[in-house]
Parts: structure tokens; sequence; C-alpha cells
């Protein structure tokens, strides 16, 4: 496979990874505009971003298991088109609850396009070039989180909220269109392959019972709890009897793929910190406008996107465990200077950012890197499924339990509280960073990786 077919296989499942991504984050700038076309208060429009959001979080482990029982090359064209039909229905909707639905398959569609995008650079991709792709994908993932909001306001005041939509299915169709001339084609299942139907009910439901009680304000938390502590006790029951488990028991028995996803959810819980805290600081303490303040919360995902190429390249360079614990340390780094020296400028505030945002762009490409060099080649899909909810469970996580440190500290809305709210916030973050330096050191680099094809039944 020459260097042309390497690109090519790379810019196709960039463009699957932009735009599963770029769901996420388009969508809300077009809820004022949903909740005037249907009439709608703003907590029921809000389902048009929490549906896709349920439909990713509830369905990625699957949609990677999946993948490797079927074809992972045809999973992920199957989940791209579902996302492509999905994006079509929404922007044809008549009605608020057509568009919510249309979001989950769209959602569900994004899940397997998570899952599959990183699993696919192991199967089609050298080794030694493994870091640059992963930090090709984080680089464009960030992109599109940081594109999402000015692309879908000028969609939006040009075109109607309808182009949003619009757009992401056209956009999807190209990503079809590339996955299906660009990548190799999948071998033949040797055996009818086997299904956990009871584990992957029981994971869908613990999952969506979690995110809905961390996500939605009006919710019943208590029974939401509950219910996603009562389902992930069965699913673990579940898997340790199955014949064909979903997630096999002994996969969190390596080392390196419990300290990747335990430290790619604290990580991002961090990186959730600065969308949820950084709005008050920024206006309540250094008095920053709408527009300003846009500009300046847009600097964590550019710096994101700009470092992520880079952090390919010294993956591949110095290693993976290396550059994770690098990955890591800068991020401490740029917790502890918002968390010691809150910033007085802008200026101040955007360079602790970038540093901070850097860090977690090498972080991640650097724990994909190691995570998925050690999974078994059938079970590449699930391992990748497995990485990506842990990053939207920080992401959960982090909204939730951030949001609550902050406003339990600035509780009176001044500017002194906001300082110490902030401040806690950051501090807790230079913890769980300072955590996660540790778990890379006493467990990715305690050996070997324990799980192996061979390993499986000891």
């Amino acid at each position: 496979m020459d260097m042309k077919t390497h690109s090519a296989i790379l810019a196709s499942l960039s463009l699957s990874a932009l735009l599963s991504s770029l769901g996420t984050s388009i969508a809300n700038v077009a809820l004022p505009a949903l909740a005037r076309a249907f009439q709608a208060p703003l907590p029921a429009v809000q389902w048009v971003v929490l549906a896709y959001l349920l439909g990713v979080s509830g369905l990625v482990v699957v949609a990677g298991r999946l993948g490797d029982l079927v074809g992972r090359k045809r999973l992920l064209l199957a989940g791209i088109a579902m996302f492509s039909l999905g994006a079509g229905l929404c922007a044809a909707a008549p009605s608020l609850a057509l568009l919510v639905a249309a979001r989950l398959l769209q959602g569900a569609g994004a899940a397997a396009m998570m899952a599959l995008t990183v699993a696919a650079v192991k199967d089609t991709l050298p080794a030694a070039e493994t870091g640059r792709a992963m930090g090709m994908l984080g680089t464009v993932s960030a992109a599109g989180t940081a594109l999402g909001p000015s692309l879908g306001g000028m969609l939006v005041a040009g075109f109607g909220w309808p182009a949003v939509f619009l757009l992401q299915g056209a956009c999807g169709l190209a990503a079809f269109a590339c996955a299906a001339r660009f990548l190799p084609a999948d071998l033949s299942p040797r055996a009818r392959p086997r299904f956990d139907h009871v584990g992957t009910l029981l994971l869908a439901l613990a999952l969506t019972a979690f995110a809905l009680a961390t996500t939605v304000a009006a919710a019943p938390r208590g029974p939401l709890v509950a219910l996603a502590a009562g389902a992930a006790i069965l699913f673990v029951h579940a898997e340790r009897h199955s014949a064909a488990p979903l997630v096999e028991p002994a996969l969190f028995r390596d080392p390196v793929l419990a300290a990747g996803v335990l430290t790619s959810m604290l990580a991002t819980a961090v990186v959730m910190a600065t969308l949820v805290v950084g709005p008050f600081y920024l206006t309540g303490v250094l008095g920053l406008e709408a527009g300003r303040m846009g500009l300046v919360m847009a600097a964590g995902p550019v710096a994101a996107a700009l470092a992520g190429l880079p952090a390919g390249r010294a993956v591949d360079r110095l290693g993976a465990r290396w550059s994770a614990l690098a990955g890591l340390a800068g991020m401490l780094t740029g917790a502890c200077l918002l968390w010691l020296l809150p910033p007085s400028t802008a200026a101040a505030y955007v360079a602790s950012i970038a540093v901070l945002t850097a860090g977690y762009a090498l972080f991640q490409a650097a724990n994909n890197t190691a995570v998925m060099s050690a999974a078994a080649e059938e079970q590449r899909g699930l391992v990748s499924g497995l990485l990506s909810l842990s990053r939207n469970l920080g992401l959960i996580g982090g909204a939730a339990g951030m949001s609550a440190v902050f406003m339990n500290t600035a509780a009176d809305g001044g500017q002194a509280a906001v300082v110490a709210g902030f401040r806690s916030c950051f501090g807790l973050a230079a913890v769980l960073l300072g955590l996660g330096c540790v778990l890379v050191i006493v467990l990715q680099w305690s050996g070997k990786s324990s799980y192996s094809p061979g390993a499986r039944g000891r």
C-alpha cells in the first residue's frame, strides 16, 4: 500500500470523525430558531441535542462490538448512512417530536462512526503511522467542535435551521463515498457470529439512565441513578455468565486498557470544566461581552486542533507511554496555572487554556495509540468503542460534577465567589490529572499487556 493510498484512507476516516463531532456542536446554535419554528419551550427543544448524545452514549460500545462481528468497514458504512439519513429526516421534520427521533437515529449512526474510525486506523495503516493518524483524528474532531457553533450560526442566519442538517447529510454522503472507495474490504466471518442481546440491552439501559440523570435538569435524578446502577450490576453479572459476552470481563484485567479508559475519562472531565466554568469567569470576572467571550472560548478547541498533528508525530517518535504522560503533565500544568494564578486578562486565560488543551491533544493521540496497539485484532472495534464511551462519560460526568463544585462555591454570584468557584474546579482538575499520571505510571508501565487472544478464558 503506497503513501497516496494511506493518505486517502486517513482522509476518509478523518471526514467521518469530523462529522460525528460536528453533529454535536453545530445543532446547539439552532435551538432558538427551532423554539420559534415549532413554538416550543427551550427545555423541549434541548432534546434535539440530548437525543444525539443519548444515541451516541447508549450505542457506541455496541457499535464497536458489532463491527468486530460483522465487519468494521460494513458497519462504518452503515453508520455513515444512518447518520446521513437522520440528518436528512431532521431537515424535513414537520414536528419537534419527529426531529428528536431523527436526531436519535443520527446519534446511533454517529456511535458507529466514533467507535470504528479509531479501530480502522489499526486495520488499515502501518504501525509506524498510528500516532500520526490518531493525532489527525484528534485534530479534525477538535476542529468539528470549534467550527460547529460559528458554522451553524451562519447557516441559520443565511438559510434557516434546516440548512444545519442538510449540510450534515450532504457531507455524510461524501464520507460514505470516500469510505466505500478507499477502505479495504472486510474479511468474511468464519462462522455465524453470536451476539449478546441481554448484555446489549442492559448496557444501553444503564448508559441512557446515567446520561438522562446528569443532563436533563428536570429529570428524577434519584430513580434514574438507581436504575443506571442496577442495570450496570446486572450487566456485569450477565457478562460473567454469557457464552458470547458483549464485553469480556478479562479485558479489564489488561493494565493498558484499564489505564487508558480511566485516564481518558478523567482528562475529558477536566476539559469539560473549561467549557462549563469558563463562561462564568469570563463574563463575571473579566467582564467580557458575549462576542469576545465566544472568541476566547474557541481558543481551547483551536489549540487542540493545531496541536493534533504535531502530537501524533511526537507519539510515533517518542512512544505512546512517554507521550501520554507528557500530555497529562501538560494538562496538569495548565490546570495549576488556572488554579493557583487565576488569569486577570483574556490573554492570560487563553494562554493557560492553550497549554491545557494542547496537552489533551497529545494525551489523546498517545492514549488511543497505546490502547489500540494492545488490543487483539478481533476486539479492536469493541476497544475503540470503550475509549469513545470513556470520553462521553467524561464529558457528561465532568459537566455535572464541575458545575456542582462551581455552583456550591459561587452560590452568591459575586466576583469573589466566582473566583473561588473557578479555583475550586481547577484545583479538583489538578487532583484528577495527578491521579491520571499515577495510573499511567502504575498500570501502563507495569509491563506487557495481559490481554491477548490466547488470554481469554484464563
